[in-house]
């Protein structure tokens, strides 16, 4: 996958927006990296769609910005001029694709059936917009039709919302979601910015899960952790079970044999989508400790503890 759009499969969700104002284009595109969503779909469905593309390029110049309902190469030259990265279409035009994967521009055409699918393919494409997707047919239908293109990947919209999000995520072979419900059409002309911003970090914190997974204690030695860890087995009947570097207290307490990382101990914290996790809160602007990342047999992420330390603990992020 390219870079733009493997940064769209990190970032998870792509507002899609509707401008009637480029006046509104600054401040939503605030609101929306305010919120933790350094992104956006500026539809052209208006006319204010290449101004407000524009706009807030130029006020947001490490945003991520593309340009939706794209219709005609005419349209793709507009949107970049303006400062798009990538095309969104509804449907799948072999013109306006041949005319971008020529241009080395990211589209991702609208798909519903196997044969739009066999179309893309043919042109080039890793990653189609599936499209409507909640009225064709939903996940099952995106389950189905990978089966057979086993290098095909997908970005749903139409339908997608707080409430199937993480479904839809789930399904390894979709790159992130398109939706509108942290950006509605009222909220925008009513100039609620604010609400924008809430109902954007609402929709990222529901994405990324984060609960409390447990408490690591630091001991200096095994005899006192068994100590402990014997303790709470006593007290509130969490079973203890020895392990390697540590004994764990039920499921919530881990007593370290010896003193790791942290003054005090660690806590983790698990996540739906730890390489999500870890690229939205590098973007706030925290460090992570690549030293101590734990990968499982594929090679993929499983823990990371951040670069510094919260109360005295060591934060490690986990999978869930």
């Amino acid at each position: 996958m390219n870079e733009v759009l493997s940064k769209i499969q990190m970032m998870g969700i792509v507002p899609v927006i509707k401008l009637d104002d480029a006046k509104d284009a600054v401040p939503l595109a605030k609101a929306l990296c305010d919120g933790g969503l350094p992104c956006a779909e500026v539809t052209f469905r208006t006319a204010a769609a290449e101004e407000s593309i524009r706009l807030m390029r130029e006020a947001f110049p490490d945003m991520l910005i593309g340009a939706g309902t794209v219709l005609t190469t005419e349209q793709v030259d507009k949107a970049v001029n303006a400062g798009a990265t990538f095309m969104v279409s509804p449907g799948l035009n072999p013109k306006v694709v041949s005319y971008c994967v020529e241009r080395n521009i990211p589209i991702t055409p609208g798909c519903s059936t196997p044969s739009d699918i066999e179309a893309a393919i043919e042109l080039g494409l890793e990653v189609v917009k599936f499209f409507p997707a909640e009225a064709a047919g939903g996940l099952p239908m995106i389950k189905a039709m990978a089966a057979p293109y086993v290098n095909m990947k997908f970005m749903p919209t139409g339908g997608v919302n707080a409430t199937n999000l993480t479904s839809y995520l789930d399904f390894p072979k979709i790159i992130a979601c398109g939706g509108s419900w942290m950006v509605k059409d009222d909220l925008v002309k009513a100039g609620d910015f604010d609400k924008i911003t809430e109902l954007t970090k609402e929709a990222v914190t529901m994405m990324l899960g984060f609960e409390l997974r447990h408490i690591g204690i630091n001991m200096d030695n095994e005899k006192d952790a068994d100590q402990v860890a014997d303790s709470f087995e006593k007290l509130f009947g969490f079973t203890k079970k020895v392990g390697n570097s540590s004994i764990f207290a039920g499921t919530g307490i881990e007593v370290m044999k010896e003193p790791n990382l942290g003054e005090k101990g660690h806590i983790a914290i698990q996540t739906n989508y730890i390489d999500r996790a870890v690229f939205h809160l590098s973007q706030q602007g925290y460090t992570f400790n690549e030293d101590c990342k734990k990968l499982d047999k594929k090679g993929k992420l499983v823990a990371i503890y951040l670069g510094k330390e919260l109360g005295g603990f060591a934060i490690h992020l986990v999978q869930k």
